[in-house]
C-alpha cells in the first residue's frame, strides 16, 4: 500500500487511510472543484510512526520530496526558491472530524531568503512578512510547544508601538521587528536555531502532526464522544499549497455551512474575514463577519459560493461544513466535511432534504442517532424573553442546549472540576480543596485524584 497519495490519486471515500479532511480533497479534486494541489500522507503511517518509537518510516521523505515536485508542476512555483517560493499547509485529518482536537501549521517553507522571494513575486513586502510572523509562531506553538501567550505579548506591543488596534493594520517594519521577535523566543525554548531549511521545517511538521493524534485534547475529545480505535486510528497529514487569504482586501477566508446548524434553515451560514488566513476566523484575534455580508462586501465570491455549496450538498447528500480562502479573487476549497449539526437541526434538514428529494425517508430516518434525541429534551433560552436582557456578549452557538456554570478552559483543570470540586467554592470534603478554585492559609491545597498546582 502507498504512504503518500497525491490528491487525484486517492479514493476520495476511503476515509480511515487518507482521513476526512484528506478523502474529501480528494473527492472535490476528483469533481474538478478549485481546490490547490496538495498530497495526503496516510493514517497508516501514522500507526507505524508509533509503532516505531516515533519514527518516521523509511522512504516517507522521499516520497514526500516527489510529490513536492508534483506540486511545483501545477502551480509553477519552487520549493526553497528565491524568486517564486512554494509554501505549504500542513494539516491533520482523522477518520472522523475533531475540529480543533489536532494541529495545522500554514506557510510553511518560508525562511530570511524565501521571504524576500514571496515579496517580490507577489509586490507586496507587508504580505510576506505578516505571512513570515504566522508561520513562526504556528510553528513554534505546534513544533516546539512555545506558549502562545509569548507570541500575543510581542504583537500586542507591537500594534501598541505602532498605534493600531488590528493585526491587519501592521505595517512591514513592524512586521519584520515581530518575526526577529518570535525567533528569539523560539530559540530559547529550544536552545537552537529556528531550522530555516524547508525539508527539515516539513519533516518536523509532519512528526508534529502526528504527535497531535496523542495529544491532551485529541485523547479527551476521543474518550468522551467514544471514537474507538475501529472508527478512527490515527491521523492522516494533508500536504497542501498555500493560497494566501491575507493578500489584501481582495483575499478573504471563511468557515461555512450550507444550512443552519442550529435550527436547520436552508441558508448558508458562517462566517468570514477579509484579508487574512483561516486561523484568524477562529482564533478570536479579530471579529469575523457574518457570511450575509458578502452578499454587499464581495458579491462575485458569495454567487460562487452559493454554487459551491449546492453542488456539494447533491454529490453527498448531507449538509456540509466549508472551509475556503479567497486569493485576490481567486476562490479555492480547503476542506468539506458533512457539519455536525444538534438535533433540531437534524430533524429539520432531514425532512427539508426529503421534501427536496434529496435524499429518501429511510435515509431521513438513519441520519438521527438514538443518543441525539436526548438533546430535544435540553433546557434552551426563550428568545422572546432574551430580548428584555441586556446582552453581555454574542457568538455562535456551539451547544444543543442552555446551561450555567464555572467556565474552565484547561482539560486537567476541567478533570479536576469533576472529580471533586461541583461547586468550586464548597470542596466535598472539608479538608480537601483544590488549586484550582481555592487557598487555604496562603497555601495551594492539592486535588486527592489529580494532584493538579497552580
Amino acid at each position: 500500500m502507498k504512504q503518500v497519495y497525491f490528491f487525484n490519486e486517492g479514493d476520495g471515500k476511503n476515509k480511515k487511510l487518507l482521513g476526512g479532511k484528506g478523502a474529501g480533497l480528494c473527492e472535490m479534486t476528483r469533481l474538478k472543484l478549485p481546490v490547490p494541489p496538495g498530497f495526503v500522507i496516510t493514517t497508516e503511517v501514522c500507526k507505524n510512526y508509533y509503532k516505531h518509537n516515533k519514527k518516521l518510516p523509511h522512504h516517507l521523505l522521499s516520497e514526500v520530496k516527489k510529490n513536492i515536485v508534483k506540486i511545483e508542476k501545477r502551480t509553477g512555483k519552487k520549493w526553497s526558491s528565491k524568486e517564486n517560493p512554494l509554501l505549504v499547509s500542513v494539516r491533520s485529518g482523522a477518520a472522523i472530524s475533531m475540529p480543533g482536537m489536532m494541529d495545522t501549521i500554514l506557510n510553511l517553507g518560508l525562511n530570511d531568503d524565501t521571504v524576500q522571494g514571496l515579496a517580490k513575486k507577489s509586490n507586496n513586502p507587508r504580505f510576506a512578512w505578516d505571512s513570515y510572523r504566522r508561520f513562526v509562531q504556528l510553528f513554534g506553538k505546534v513544533v516546539f510547544g512555545v506558549d502562545d501567550k509569548r507570541f500575543d505579548g510581542v504583537l500586542e506591543n507591537a500594534k501598541k508601538n505602532q498605534g493600531v488596534e488590528l493585526d491587519s493594520e501592521l505595517n512591514e517594519m513592524s512586521l519584520r521587528n515581530i518575526v526577529s521577535q518570535y525567533m528569539k523566543i523560539c530559540e530559547e525554548h529550544t536552545g537552537m536555531p529556528f531550522p530555516s531549511n524547508p525539508d527539515e521545517q516539513l519533516e518536523l511538521a509532519i512528526k508534529a502532526v502526528f504527535n497531535s493524534w496523542m495529544g491532551e485534547r485529541a485523547l479527551v475529545y476521543r474518550e468522551k464522544n467514544n471514537i474507538t480505535k475501529d472508527i478512527a486510528d490515527g491521523t492522516a497529514v494533508n500536504v497542501v499549497a498555500m493560497a494566501f487569504g491575507n493578500m489584501g482586501n481582495d483575499s478573504s477566508t471563511g468557515v461555512i455551512f450550507t444550512r443552519n446548524p442550529g435550527d436547520g434553515t436552508n441558508k448558508i451560514f458562517g462566517e468570514y474575514l477579509i484579508n487574512a488566513q483561516g486561523e484568524d476566523v477562529v482564533a478570536g484575534i479579530r471579529t469575523p463577519k457574518q457570511v450575509d455580508e458578502m452578499k454587499k462586501e464581495i458579491p462575485e465570491t458569495y454567487n460562487q459560493l452559493l454554487k459551491t455549496c449546492s453542488k456539494l450538498e447533491k454529490y453527498y447528500k448531507e449538509p456540509q461544513d466549508i472551509e475556503f480562502t479567497v486569493e485576490q479573487g481567486r476562490f479555492y476549497l480547503l476542506q468539506t466535511r458533512s457539519a455536525k449539526m444538534n438535533a433540531v437541526s437534524m430533524v429539520k434538514t432531514s425532512v427539508d432534504m426529503v421534501k427536496e428529494k434529496l435524499i429518501t425517508k429511510d435515509r431521513a430516518l438513519l441520519r438521527l442517532h438514538a443518543e441525539q434525541l436526548e438533546q430535544l429534551l435540553h433546557k434552551t433560552i426563550d428568545q422572546n424573553s432574551s430580548k428584555n436582557h441586556d446582552k453581555v456578549a454574542k457568538g455562535i452557538a456551539a451547544s444543543p442546549g442552555a446551561a450555567s456554570g464555572v467556565v474552565v478552559f484547561d482539560v486537567k483543570r476541567a478533570s479536576c472540576f469533576f472529580c471533586i470540586c461541583w461547586d468550586p467554592y464548597k470542596p466535598r470534603r472539608e479538608n480537601i480543596s483544590c488549586s484550582s478554585c481555592s487557598k487555604r492559609n496562603g497555601k495551594t491545597m492539592h486535588c486527592w485524584m489529580c494532584r493538579l498546582e497552580d
